[in-house]
């Protein structure tokens, strides 16, 4: 089954793969130009593309999919289906409507809830109990087209952003390829969405990421964990930027006193532990990357920069 495979990051490196290991001919693969990154802002390939020519398929690179000669390119090599994974861009409807199963796409939530491009974090940020993956024919809208197939996945208590992906990920792999085949037979029909049940899931907002203290203890560790490792939780202490990487909720008897206002770092029952005070009870920071430093535990944050109880965090000032 001739197929193009569109995608950049690295959630999209596993149905690349598997559509190889399956047997598919990936007759080309599409994915963001090289962009400057880390300190030297040196031009680097995307995930997709350093996996593409790791498994020598023909990578194409176009800053927009409406360039002149992309769609004829297309038309040229004939596959009988496109496969979008988080490519990045929007999928012009010329594209769409050319290869005769159409274009699929696989989508990291459970459609129609949490259409967007941040449905990962957004799951565990609203705490949902379980997420999952969607296959879907692709049309004009955002993630709005008829599914194809569908698999649920329990959050774990300790779920993370990085770990959803990742099991999301060697998800989403399996269930492209079963999804194709199926397709390709007739057993697998499109199933409209019910548009009254979506929910959106936006790209996350700078804002977005700083730790709101006058939250609940039990949402700021979930905004913790939905948030690591990337793009991380923020807060500032002292004028310097922290990104909180992992977080508990205490009991209000690991304090010696009841929390103070929110923000507020809290005298421990224990040395050693790094509590706020948020609105209900406090949040113990377990480990935090200070700027300019390298990740560390509570423990040694408080050994190595002045912190005393009483001290506020919050936003920069």
């Amino acid at each position: 089954m001739p197929v193009v495979f569109m995608g950049t990051p690295d959630f999209s490196v596993p149905s690349l793969r598997a559509l190889v290991a399956s047997g598919f001919q990936v007759l080309a693969v599409v994915t963001q130009p090289d962009r400057p990154r880390g300190r030297g802002q040196r031009l680097t390939p995307s995930p997709v593309k350093a996996a593409a020519l790791a498994l020598g398929l023909p990578v194409w690179q176009p800053e927009k999919l409406s360039e002149p000669g992309v769609l004829e390119a297309l038309r040229e090599i004939g596959p009988e289906a496109v496969v979008v994974v988080a490519f990045g861009q929007k999928v012009p409807p010329e594209v769409l409507h050319l290869p005769p199963l159409g274009c699929v796409n696989v989508h990291a939530s459970l459609l129609p809830r949490f259409r967007g491009a941040a449905p990962i974090q957004r799951a565990i940020l609203a705490g949902e109990s379980e997420t999952g993956v969607t296959t879907m024919l692709m049309d004009e809208g955002w993630d709005t087209g008829p599914m194809l197939l569908q698999e649920r996945v329990p959050l774990r208590p300790d779920e993370t952003g990085g770990s959803l992906h990742d099991r999301l990920a060697e998800v989403g792999a399996r269930l492209l390829v079963e999804t194709l085949r199926g397709l390709r037979s007739g057993a697998v029909r499109p199933i409209p969405q019910d548009d009254r049940l979506a929910t959106v899931a936006p790209r996350l907002k700078e804002d977005e990421l700083l730790l709101e203290w006058t939250e609940t203890a039990e949402s700021l560790e979930r905004k913790v964990r939905a948030l690591a490792p990337l793009p991380g939780a923020v807060t500032f202490h002292r004028g310097r930027r922290l990104i909180v990487e992992a977080a508990r909720v205490a009991g209000e008897d690991e304090v010696q006193a009841l929390p103070g206002e929110p923000g507020t770092l809290c005298t421990p029952a224990r040395p050693g532990h790094l509590l706020v005070s948020a609105l209900d009870l406090p949040l113990e920071i377990l480990r935090l990357r200070p700027a300019g430093s390298r990740s560390m535990e509570g423990r040694a944050y408080l050994n190595g920069f002045p912190a005393e109880p009483g001290d506020r965090l919050g936003p920069e000032t």
